[in-house]
């Protein structure tokens, strides 16, 4: 038996009371005298349809007082209200009256139920309603099925889907729109192949809304063919056709395809727009994105936010926040995606003090506690240097997911509390490969590469992140060797590297001058698939220029048709660095000539290349051009090599009096280019003055000690030598023996000047 309970709160009861009671004391004569029951009915359904919910709510408290009984068409009249409202409450308690008041609802009543708790989603509660359910029709099973798709329960989705098969219940367009959502998140092509088949089968493929959900699946498949033949073959493609089908270009880097639908639509919207400003900006089309933004009628949150997001993406964190006060400028009000895109932009500016104030923002917004925003909160924060306000904001989270946990372990390594990190590791109530990953890079980042390797092997699945964590810290910590084993290991252990385990690998090699090791991680990267880009490209050019290949890194250049300025530096300073400046100088040309803009490395490896060709006024111009027409601000790399340039050509006062007119303070790089100057052109003078600002400069180095004495010893200075040694002595220095390294089998072997 039903337990008897309020239809309505307190706070409601004590606003309607009034209003109540005097409908009772009006109406309680009338129900006396056989007051038409239906005529209630009819009035409260009346004031359902016309949104006047409080008024029908006041009406069936009465009704309920004097025992007047509510039909089921009345009661559905309410459900859609609330529906409408998303007035869960009310619907609930709605619910229970119903139970107290109706044996057995019918089948109708239990489908308005399922719509309400659906529609304002409370799936359990709507499942529990499913399941209770005698009968059920195609409505019953569709609105869960719907339910369950938009909350991205995928598996529910089948799951229910065969059970209603199974039950003898054909599906209905509905639901084939739903399954062939969740098939499109789930980037299951399989699954949303055999769902076709069973609309065509069904005849449901000439629904528009069928037909937009299967252009949407196979472009989120990656199969735009079958998408495009899709799409081709709807008669009068609406709006919602044209922007699935463009959506799946841009979202597919696909812009020229994008471009040309945007362009041949016979209306566009406002999701037109932003489908096509939001695709140019994700893949890097940045221009492009903003012109289609300044032509937009109406930009509108998702278009000011795309933007926001593309400038946050680019590093570029103070154009973010300036577009950012610009959409607040027009009366457009953030919501909480622009949020979580806009604090990683105020993480790479580092200024605690604006993300203090866009917190407040926030605050002030509402959106303090959805979880993408809290996570990237805490992010913020720490990148901020305010580990504090990091941890403030994770523990005031009313629920913690797990990229919140994951998110703070990276806090504390990024700011290199790693003992913190681990404490939170271990506190974490379940792990996923990220929590891993995060506490090996938080480990390798800070140094601690054998703590890394030995998380690697506690691991209960390792992924290439973690492989790539570990050989990164081993060869940021100088122990390559060991790093090149490690990226053997990987190989044997079946993990396939990607882009990012090349682009540690082969640096390796570089420093190790490992040319057959370099030459078989070459060989991987063909074998794997792996189109080789301008990113590993570039490390590939790299590690054959430092082995001594030209014509192998000339090679791996020419074979990658879409270079950056990433790569055309490397081949630049790779020919710079074994002396051929005039193959240098004419690819620096030849890249002008296509309009790429060089940036500072490349001006390193020109000025290197003028400095090994012995070419001074070639030099001097490079030096002039990149600072009067690309605008790059020279840095002490630059100087020095404008030293050494001047310095090897004996004109030994012109690099003096460039050092004179430095903005900075002069470094080691550029005393030690004038003393190495100094030591060919034998000027004691200036190579005592320079060796005095190294010994000020790098006291423990020995090097500038042991090039004055060559100095003193060409001009046959024995006493000064004997000088230069006693400080060395006292200063407990000694030379550096040299080094090399030997690569038997797979096996390699360094060693030093005098070992056997």
């Amino acid at each position: 038996m039903a337990v008897a309970v309020d239809l309505f709160p307190k706070s409601i009861l004590r606003k309607s009371a009034i209003k109540a009671m005097s409908i009772a004391s009006q109406s309680e004569q009338h129900l006396r005298d056989k007051i038409d029951v239906n005529d209630m009915n009819s009035d409260l359904s009346r004031a359902c349809k016309q949104g006047r919910v409080k008024e029908a709510m006041q009406m069936l408290h009465a009704m309920d007082c004097h025992g007047v009984p509510v039909d089921s068409s009345t009661y559905a009249s309410l459900l859609q209200a609330f529906v409408n409202k998303k007035a869960l409450l009310e619907g609930k308690l709605l619910h229970t009256h119903m139970i107290q008041r109706v044996l057995e609802p019918d089948t109708y009543l239990k489908n308005k139920l399922l719509i309400l708790y659906a529609k304002c989603g409370s799936v359990v509660d709507a499942r529990r309603v499913l399941d209770q359910m005698s009968e059920r029709n195609v409505m019953s099973w569709t609105v869960m099925i719907v339910a369950y798709s938009r909350h991205d329960h995928n598996e529910e989705v089948f799951y229910l889907f065969y059970q209603m098969k199974r039950a003898g219940i054909k599906p209905n367009e509905f639901t084939f729109a739903s399954i062939l959502s969740s098939c499109a998140h789930m980037g299951d092509l399989e699954k949303g192949k055999e769902i076709h088949e069973e609309v065509i089968r069904g005849g449901f493929e000439s629904y528009a809304f069928v037909q937009n959900a299967l252009v949407d699946m196979f472009a989120k498949c990656r199969e735009l063919e079958f998408a495009r033949h899709v799409f081709d073959k709807i008669p009068e493609p609406d709006v919602v056709s044209w922007n699935t089908m463009m959506a799946g270009y841009a979202q597919n880097g696909q812009l020229v395809e994008a471009l040309k639908l945007f362009e041949i639509m016979p209306e566009r919207n406002v999701v037109s727009w932003n489908a096509m400003i939001t695709g140019c900006a994700q893949n890097g089309y940045f221009e492009e994105a903003l012109d289609l933004f300044w032509q937009m009628p109406e930009p509108n949150v998702v278009s000011w936010t795309a933007i926001i997001a593309s400038y946050a993406r680019q590093g570029y964190g103070q154009e973010a926040l300036r577009f950012y006060c610009k959409m607040r400028q027009s009366g457009v009000r953030p919501n909480k995606i622009t949020f979580a895109s806009l604090l990683p932009a105020c993480a790479n500016l580092g200024s605690l003090e604006q993300a203090k104030e866009i917190h407040e923002e926030i605050i002030r917004s509402g959106f303090q506690y959805d979880a993408n925003v809290e996570n990237a909160l805490v992010d913020m924060y720490a990148k901020c240097g305010s580990i504090d306000n990091a941890l403030i904001v994770f523990d005031k989270m009313p629920k913690r997911d797990l990229v919140s946990w994951n998110v703070m372990i990276a806090a504390y390594a990024q700011s290199g509390y790693v003992e913190k990190a681990l404490k939170v590791f271990w506190k974490m109530p379940i792990r996923d490969v990220v929590s891993w990953n995060a506490m090996i890079t938080g480990y390798a980042q800070n140094g601690y590469h054998d703590e890394a390797l030995k998380l690697l092997w506690e691991m209960p699945e390792q992924d290439v992140i973690s492989w790539n964590a570990v050989i990164a810290g081993y060869a940021q910590a100088g122990h390559t060797e060991d790093a090149l084993k490690l990226f053997q290991q990987m190989l044997l252990a079946s993990v396939k590297p990607n882009a990012e385990t090349f682009a540690v690998a082969l640096p390796v090699c570089s420093d190790l001058a490992a040319l057959e090791e370099g030459r078989e991680i070459h060989e991987v990267i063909i074998t794997s698939g792996y189109r080789c880009d301008a990113f590993v490209g570039s490390a590939l050019v790299d590690m054959y220029s430092k082995c001594g290949c030209l014509e192998n890194a000339q090679r791996v250049f020419d074979n990658i048709h879409c270079r950056d300025v990433v790569l055309w530096t490397a081949m630049i300073v790779g020919y710079a660095i074994h002396g051929c400046a005039k193959e240098a100088l004419d690819l620096f040309e030849g890249m002008l000539q296509l309009g790429m803009n060089p940036n500072h490395v490349t001006f390193l490896g020109v000025l290197s290349a003028c400095c090994h060709a012995g070419l001074v006024d070639d030099g001097r111009q490079y030096f002039v051009l990149m600072s009067k027409h690309y605008h790059i601000t020279p840095v002490m790399e630059h100087y020095s090599c404008m030293v050494d340039l001047l310095g090897r050509a004996g004109r030994l006062d012109d690099a003096q009096e460039l050092i004179k007119k430095m903005p900075v303070e002069p470094g080691v790089t550029v005393w030690g280019s004038l003393l190495g100057a100094c030591r060919i052109h034998k000027n004691i003078e200036l190579g005592e003055y320079a060796a005095e600002r190294l010994f000020e400069l790098d006291p423990e180095n020995p090097s500038p000690y042991v090039q004055l004495s060559n100095i003193y010893a060409t001009a046959g200075m024995w006493n000064d030598i004997e000088k230069v040694r006693k400080m060395m002595k006292a200063g407990r220095l000694k030379k550096n023996p040299g080094c090399s390294w030997l690569v038997v089998g797979k096996q390699v072997y360094a060693f030093a000047v005098g070992d056997s």
